[in-house]
């Protein structure tokens, strides 16, 4: 990969106020890209807000795909890659989390979550496939919120050529400090471990349904060290450099990359539990 510039935003995400969420987005796209961003992370389902009671109605005055014109024109006008969390409606079927990747040039990929939390399987169906994206130079992954917390996701998504893993959230209960010292438990291991980049950032403030999200900003190295961080209640930019002598530290040094020396012929109870 080349180097490259992240912005992770906090970002407040009033469900159904979809223009308004547009015009944040749009707000801090153009305030990242004018401070050198290559690339723009924003919560999971920012777009839309974070909703479990009949998301299948949340469209009203503006729908999925003048949304995403809306945001291709946004990442066009940026020159940056965009990506942003909303809720994709499906025909006669429970929707889709999903978050769609926008480049300069217009849409790169769709990911669906593809584990749902307790919480959510009533109200949403999960996404079947795990996959990777790709910009110019780089490759990268997704996998939003309560995903985090199956490493195998994240493997995976190393060893299908990821450089960076995107984790989007929309995670609520506790204050900010609470909730980066729980990312700070699992999320470094998932760069660490699999030698990549990791960049989340969560949703921030209250909703009408009555979640409460503590703003929070975390950009990891492929050694699991911090590169950046941000803890507080209110939407934030969080910015960090990828560099790509960081990641050939880890991948060309025996003793800290650790994805050439897996034995998947021990690993078949993964598969057959």
């Amino acid at each position: 990969m080349k180097n490259l510039k992240v912005a992770a935003v906090c970002m407040n995400a009033p469900e159904g106020r979809i223009e308004k969420n547009l015009e944040r987005i749009q707000s801090f796209v153009f305030e990242a890209a004018a401070k050198g961003a290559d690339m723009v992370c924003f919560p999971e389902l920012s777009v839309t807000g974070y909703v479990l009671k009949h998301p299948e109605k949340i469209y009203k005055t503006v729908g999925p795909e003048k949304i995403k014109d809306h945001l291709t024109n946004i990442a066009r006008k940026a020159g940056v890659v965009l990506i942003a969390g909303l809720i994709e409606v499906s025909a006669g079927e429970k929707p889709f989390i999903s978050q769609v990747v926008i480049g300069p040039k217009g849409l790169i990929g769709l990911y669906r979550k593809t584990h749902l939390s307790p919480a959510e399987q009533d109200f949403y169906q999960a996404g079947q496939k795990i996959e990777t994206f790709s910009y110019g130079h780089t490759t990268f992954g997704l996998q939003l919120c309560y995903e985090a917390h199956f490493p195998e996701i994240s493997t995976l998504t190393a060893i299908m050529g990821a450089d960076i893993l995107f984790v989007p959230h929309a995670s609520p209960r506790g204050n900010p400090m609470e909730k980066l010292e729980s990312w700070l438990r699992h999320l470094t291991a998932r760069a660490f471990d699999n030698g990549v980049f990791l960049v989340a950032c969560n949703q921030v403030g209250r909703t009408g349904e009555g979640f409460s999200f503590p703003g929070v900003a975390l950009v990891l190295g492929p050694d699991g060290r911090i590169l950046g961080r941000y803890k507080g209640e209110e939407e934030k930019i969080l910015f960090a450099e990828l560099k790509n002598d960081m990641l050939q530290d880890v991948r060309q040094h025996r003793m800290k990359y650790f994805l050439p020396y897996r034995r998947p012929d021990l690993y078949w109870k993964l598969v057959h539990s």
